[in-house]
């Protein structure tokens, strides 16, 4: 049986990884017949060595190759014959990071393993995982724009805790409320706050992340 993780989501494809290795594999014999292969070290030797192991005191193995679609030409190749003709004995999973796959390599042009997901899809059971939400100021004024306090406090957070500079934040939702359409007069207030935000973190009157978070509370209530 072969199986295809697409996504980013690690904690709902270690969900459903664990949901596997127990359908599968035995809990007395799971330490012996899993391996763990990431793509980028794999060569096809070492691939074919772990595909031809039996599993030890058990009925079935399981193989995970993480971030596959880093995988060489010559192994990817390999894989795409193996699948049609799997052994039974062993449980194949593939976990693709599709978002990297369009990430533009050292001449510009894009990374694309497309053709290698789609063959692999016709003989594979395929598992789809949301993307994660991107971290930006774009998603906190969304939360703002829809009022909800919690979630654009929780973003504001994160992005601090991610670096992001609090003047770059300020300047993302200065941004995006001159491109909103909302009554002329909703505008003028909301950029009164952050005029009024921008001159306590300037003048020190409150420390940056506190003023950012009273501007997302105020914003939100207006």
């Amino acid at each position: 049986m072969v199986y295809l993780f697409v996504g980013q989501d690690a904690p709902a494809k270690n969900i459903k990884l664990k949901s596997l290795k127990q359908e599968y594999l035995a809990k007395e014999t799971a330490q012996f017949n899993f391996d763990i292969l990431y793509a980028k070290e794999l060569n096809l030797l070492s691939l074919q060595e772990r595909l031809l192991s039996l599993p030890v005191k058990a009925k079935k193995r399981m193989v995970l190759i993480k971030d596959a679609q880093e995988l060489k030409e010559v192994v990817k190749n390999f894989i795409l014959k193996y699948v049609k003709t799997p052994e039974p004995k062993i449980i194949l999973i593939l976990d693709i990071d599709y978002a990297s796959l369009k990430q533009k390599d050292k001449t510009g042009r894009i990374k694309s393993s497309d053709e290698f997901i789609r063959q692999l899809a016709r003989h594979a059971k395929i598992y789809r995982f949301r993307e994660p939400v991107p971290l930006d100021t774009f998603t906190l004024n969304r939360q703002i724009e829809l009022k909800r306090t919690d979630y654009a406090l929780k973003i504001l957070s994160q992005l601090l805790q991610n670096g992001e500079r609090p003047e770059r934040i300020l300047g993302g939702l200065r941004y995006s409320c001159q491109r909103n359409f909302a009554a002329a007069l909703e505008t003028r207030k909301n950029i009164r706050l952050l005029l009024d935000c921008d001159l306590d973190i300037k003048t020190g009157r409150l420390k940056p992340g506190f003023a950012l978070e009273k501007l997302v509370v105020r914003l939100c209530s207006s």
